[in-house]
């Protein structure tokens, strides 16, 4: 039987595929941006490019498997096949927190995926609390020289904490410890949030500590909170989180905030993506790459095949956006004026 955080990690994966763990009255913002369609595109479908790069590597999509989870027998079968589907489709991944590697000895195969996915990149994480519970550049670079990652992420997961049973609260002068671990370590380092939004002010004292990329993970997707509410036995902590269900800086102002401070940053967003229509609204407000979590979720507890499927659908998705636009490549989709941004037409500007 699991215990400790092999057990937290299957509770989050069977919560997340089971539970209403969405905020409540909560989106990403995302609705308010709407695409004026081109009724002559004057393109050819057939030649619409999503190639990226990420990291130093190159993408076939702008899209990023999200860090989800590690550290347990589930999350295992799910790593592996994100890992498959990743490597075949050119996405980018990222593991869930990367601690129980180093705390537990017990499937330390959940990480270690490099072989499923060699080419693509590949992101180590770890929570920036743990720097101030006895963490620090050699674990860092430990966790990196394991997963054989390209990148190391860390989350900021404050809110998700103070609800946890086992929460780690101090989250004190942690700004200078990873402006360390950005300075030691032999890989790029980002941050990002876990579902609650990242803005333009902390991004900038993040970017300016050595942090080489943002992850927004913005409010309208899974609610931390929420999820630790499900687990929690303190019934305290289970009545103070319902306050916090709609908590958070929604992913589109979190996109906008973050790049009308950092205009030539890398800029991932996520955080209630589930489409490939999401994903091209992102692109035009300044991200660079999109990070699906849970819309991949289910179909990674089945096989490879059925994550890929799901990952076709999102391209497909984001290539007919395109064409409804009549734009051919992701540059074009970035400088689009083809869009409405809360009721304002970039077309007449």
């Amino acid at each position: 039987m699991e215990e400790g955080i092999n057990r937290r990690k299957t509770e989050h994966i069977r919560l997340c595929l089971n539970d209403n763990v969405e905020g409540v009255n909560k989106s990403t913002g995302l609705e308010g941006i709407t695409f004026i369609h081109n009724a002559l595109p004057e393109i050819n479908f057939d030649y619409i490019q999503l190639d990226s790069s990420f990291l130093d590597k190159n993408l076939k999509a702008p899209f990023l498997v999200s860090s989800m989870t590690g550290g347990s027998e589930l999350a295992a079968q799910i790593n592996q096949n994100l890992a498959l589907a990743a490597e075949e489709k050119g996405w980018a991944v990222a593991l869930g927190s990367t601690r129980a590697l180093l705390e537990s000895g017990a499937h330390t195969e959940s990480f270690l995926i490099r072989k499923q996915a060699p080419t693509v990149p590949l992101i180590a994480n770890l929570g920036a609390v743990q720097l101030n519970y006895g963490y620090g550049p050699e674990e860092a670079q430990r966790i990196v020289d394991l997963t054989e990652a390209d990148s190391l992420v860390l989350h900021l997961n404050s809110l998700q904490e103070a609800v946890q049973d086992e929460g780690d609260l101090n989250f004190e002068n942690l700004l200078p410890k990873i402006e360390k671990i950005c300075r030691v370590i032999d890989v790029p380092v980002g941050v990002k949030e876990v579902g609650f939004g990242i803005d333009g002010t902390v991004a900038e004292k993040l970017h300016s500590a050595g942090v080489t990329y943002i992850d927004v993970a913005g409010a309208g997707g899974t609610s931390w909170s929420q999820v630790e509410k499900l687990r929690a036995k303190d019934p305290l902590k289970k009545a103070a989180a319902e306050a916090f269900n709609n908590w958070g800086l929604p992913t589109k102002d979190s996109i906008v905030s973050v790049r009308s401070k950092l205009p030539e940053v890398p800029l991932v967003a996520s955080g209630g993506m589930k489409t490939g229509v999401d994903a091209a609204k992102a692109v035009t407000i300044g991200a660079d790459i999109i990070g699906f979590a849970r819309q991949l979720l289910q179909a990674a507890t089945e096989s490879d095949e059925a994550v890929i499927q799901r990952m076709e659908q999102i391209e497909l998705e984001l290539k007919m956006t395109m064409f409804g636009i009549g734009v051919k490549s992701l540059c074009e989709l970035k400088n689009t004026n083809r869009v409405t941004i809360m009721g304002k037409s970039l077309l007449d500007n």
